[in-house]
């Protein structure tokens, strides 16, 4: 589950990293109020966009005013607006702060060591991947054991590798505990700044929550489930109701699978073919009608999706029970836009031929990945194009 930066800044400040000082308003007129209380008519404010997307920047959703009164007309111009697919329904308005120094600090699962990792760099202030590709030298990456955490020696090995001045050791492990503290599986400060008087403030921040910790974090409910605006919003927050893993993109072919490797690889299968995904949506193990019936309506109630592509591969969960799933699932959800469906892995043979036995005018099979989302992409581009 991400976090909105005002709630990420929440949880830097709960556990003792500086931050500016800020309110979150949803209208206009109130983020003037807000502007005064902040002091913008001597120092100016800083308004921000409230989404769960990068690259508001350069969409135009974080911008300067210079007193309260500008606040007012600039959080009319950002309220309202789709950023990537996001309707801001709310703004931030943050202090300035004078800025010496950029840089970048994160700590992400690493799933396939078994741990976390530190990525660091003395160059923050842009996305980290540009400076990764420009100069991979300039990103430190450190292993992090989860047991162990973020220890002094840790912190100055990140610190030493990545070039940042000693000063932001105690923040690295500051940070950490927020991590620990939240079960978040990401934490990222980009820019984590110096400032004039030599304060390390953090200026903006992601967090992601990991929701199989939600159990034990009861005040989740109090913050995080704001919803995120806009159909990707809706639709990713419909989908958490009903236990599913989805991520809203901003193509046209909408992606099922079973398991997060699979659905990966199947976007990068159907972007090879000349179309753009408009879904990430694991059903994980799960094959029942309920299921299926889950998956399938949220991506049909996507207005984006021109075609469906069921890919799965079965393992534990054998291909003859996703094929019940999916004809069982067809009898509660009517199919409106065209289903590619392929089989794969144990029983898939018993699936096809379910599948067969249960015709459906809008749905094909696919024996390959590769065939599956050809097809899949020539069926969104026709019914674009007959729009």
């Amino acid at each position: 589950m991400d976090l909105y930066e005002h709630q990420a800044r929440e949880l830097f400040d709960r556990h003792g990293v500086l931050v500016p000082e800020a309110e979150v308003v949803d209208t206009a007129r109130a983020a003037r109020e807000a502007a005064g209380r902040l002091g913008a008519d001597r120092h100016g404010v800083v308004v921000k966009a409230q989404v769960k997307t990068g690259g508001r920047g350069k969409a135009g959703g974080v911008k300067k005013a210079a007193d309260a009164a500008a606040a007012e007309i600039t959080a009319r111009q950002i309220l309202g607006m789709d950023i990537k697919g996001h309707t801001v329904h709310s703004v931030m308005l943050a202090s300035p702060v004078n800025v010496e120094k950029e840089y970048y600090v994160s700590y992400v699962l690493d799933r396939a060591a078994g741990g976390f990792i530190a990525i660091a760099s003395a160059e923050g202030g842009m996305e980290i991947e540009e400076v990764a590709a420009a100069r991979p030298e300039a990103v430190a990456r450190v292993p992090v054991d989860p047991a162990r955490g973020v220890t002094p020696e840790v912190a100055d090995r990140i610190v030493s590798e990545a070039g940042l001045p000693e000063d932001v050791a105690p923040v690295l492990r500051k940070l950490w505990t927020v991590l620990e503290s939240e079960d978040a599986l990401l934490v990222e400060v980009n820019p984590l700044v110096r400032t004039g008087d030599g304060s390390i403030v953090a200026l903006d921040g992601k967090v992601t929550l990991d929701d199989n910790a939600r159990f034990r974090q009861a005040r989740w409910g109090e913050s995080a489930e704001v919803p995120s605006g806009g159909e990707g919003g809706r639709l990713e927050a419909e989908a958490a109701s009903k236990g599913l893993n989805y991520v809203k993109l901003e193509g046209e072919v909408g992606v099922i699978g079973n398991g997060a490797g699979l659905v990966m690889s199947t976007l990068d299968v159907v972007a090879g073919c000349g179309a753009r995904p408009a879904d990430f949506l694991d059903i994980g193990g799960g094959a029942s009608a309920q299921v299926m019936a889950d998956g399938l309506s949220l991506v049909l109630s996507d207005p984006d999706v021109k075609s469906l592509l069921v890919n799965v591969f079965g393992g534990i969960t054998a291909c003859d029970a996703v094929a019940e799933g999916i004809t069982q699932a067809l009898d509660q959800v009517r199919l409106t836009k065209p289903l590619v469906v392929r089989l794969d892995g144990n029983n898939a043979v018993r699936g096809r031929e379910i599948l067969e036995e249960n015709p459906h005018p809008l749905l094909e099979q696919r024996t390959t990945m590769d065939g599956a989302a050809q097809r899949a992409a020539e069926l969104a581009t026709a019914a674009a194009a007959a729009a």
